[in-house]
């Protein structure tokens, strides 16, 4: 029994001799390696060398440079090539294989590890200031010293603006800094404003007035009125509301005793006057495409759009001063079928005097094509051109003027006492009649024509009449 136990006491020193012998041997290898069950960037790197691991590494990382971000989103991008970018993970392998306990190798049999590394890198510093001083966002933070940084209400085309010069300023030297580093770190993009690269400077009393009054400025051209000018809209916005602003001499903004802006007076009224020049028609002149081909110019006439100016002052400082948003068409003395510039549409009468001839459109097709006869030239009556409108419509009517009497069945005025009527006692129309044996001014036409125009042309149908 005792000699058993003596070899099994020998037996159990050799076994305990072996183990500590394997992983004092275990601890030895992993000392210029690294442990089991590592993995560096994707790589197995369990009892290889530092170098070996390196020599893998080196050729899978790619790095092509850094894009920068600025606060307006624009990108800037730095090449790896233009600052001679290099790198290697010796050091950075180095310092993660001290890392490890190689006298612990046994716990990375259970656990293993895993870990990212960034390689050293390495790049020609002067290149990059170089590139850096090149780059638009720092041109422009040092485009301006702090001092110079204004805060200013200046006039547009849309408008009063506020330029604050001195609301996210960019640190140029931040800026340089976040960039190196993020070159350093290998980064491949880099937001400034993430960075904390912008900061706003600190404002004098005089500039915190300004901003107070851009409030007021800002408040007073937020205007929310559209005019209805037939299919084209007019917004009061503040290009326009800028101009009714009161200003003293030098420029500056004038205030009321309680510090508030002032109306220019007679602003509104010199707005509704614009309006009305541009978009009232009575009596303007027109451009008119004519059957014949060609583009006349008519001038003159009664029919159009007329807005009323008073009505329109009325509403529109009412509508100001209440801030209301709202589309409006304006109030009109006149109406024509149709608002805006092309008030005659493609619903008309034409009358080519120069051809004697007219015509009748409905939404734009011809439905009435008529030799007519017009005024008598030779005696200088002449029918005036212009673009009037049929206002009455009437049957069975006694025309009467100096020396004359004649009984008309379809009577249709346009203008005055000139008009579009039957002519029982012409046989002919057309052709040279108005030169010499014209009418008194109006419009001649045959019976059969005058009963379908009678029946088809509405009241207020605009009349082109045109030589």
């Amino acid at each position: 029994m005792k000699r058993l136990l003596k070899h099994l006491g020998i037996i159990l020193c050799i076994i305990l001799v072996s183990l500590m012998g394997t992983y004092i041997g275990l601890a030895i290898y992993y000392h210029n390696a690294f442990a089991y069950g590592t993995w560096i960037n994707g790589v197995y790197c369990t009892g290889r060398s530092i170098q070996d691991v390196n020599d893998e590494l080196v050729p899978d990382f790619e790095y092509e440079g850094l894009t920068v971000y600025d606060v307006e989103g624009n990108s800037y991008f730095i090449s790896a090539e233009e600052i001679d970018y290099q790198f290697d993970f010796m050091k950075a392998l180095e310092v993660y294989q001290k890392q490890q306990n190689p006298w612990m190798w046994i716990e990375s049999l259970f656990s293993g590890d895993s870990v990212d590394l960034v390689p050293i890198v390495s790049y020609d510093g002067q290149a990059l200031v170089d590139v850096l001083d090149q780059m638009p966002f720092i041109l422009t933070a040092r485009e301006h010293s702090e001092e110079e940084r204004r805060v200013a209400i200046i006039k547009t085309k849309q408008g009063y603006e506020l330029i604050n010069e001195r609301q996210n300023v960019l640190s140029a030297d931040e800026a340089a800094e976040a960039v190196t580093r993020a070159i350093e770190q290998s980064e491949k993009e880099l937001s400034l404003e993430e960075e904390g690269c912008y900061h706003d400077l600190a404002l004098t009393s005089q500039m915190q007035d300004t901003l107070g009054m851009w409030e007021q400025v800002k408040s007073f051209q937020q205007c929310g009125i559209v005019y209805q000018m037939g299919e084209e809209q007019i917004a009061v916005d503040g290009s326009v509301v800028c101009e009714w602003i009161e200003l003293a001499e030098d420029g500056s903004f004038v205030v009321d005793d309680n510090g508030n802006l002032k109306l220019r007076e007679g602003a509104i009224e010199e707005f509704i006057d614009t309006l009305a020049a541009r978009y009232d028609t009575v009596g303007g002149s027109r451009q008119f495409r004519a059957t014949r081909g060609e583009l006349v110019t008519v001038e003159g006439g009664t029919y159009g759009n007329e807005i009323d100016r008073e009505a329109e002052v009325a509403y529109l400082t009412e509508a100001f001063m209440n801030h209301r948003k709202e589309v409006h068409e304006p109030e009109y003395i006149q109406t024509a079928l149709q608002q805006g510039k092309d008030d005659i549409g493609d619903t008309y009468v034409e009358v080519d005097m120069g051809e004697q001839m007219m015509y009748y459109y409905v939404k734009g097709v011809q439905q009435i094509a008529t030799p007519i006869v017009t005024g008598n030239i030779s005696r200088k009556m002449g029918t005036p051109s212009g673009v009037n409108y049929v206002y009455l419509k009437q049957t069975n009517r006694i025309l009467r003027g100096p020396g004359y009497a004649s009984h008309v069945d379809f009577w249709m005025p346009v203008k005055g006492n000139i008009g579009i009527h039957d002519a029982a006692w012409r046989s002919r129309f057309g052709g040279t009649i108005y030169q010499t044996n014209g009418s008194h001014g109006c419009i001649n036409t045959p019976r059969e024509t005058m009963v379908q125009l009678y029946e088809s042309v509405e009241v207020g149908t605009p009349v082109v009449m045109f030589y």
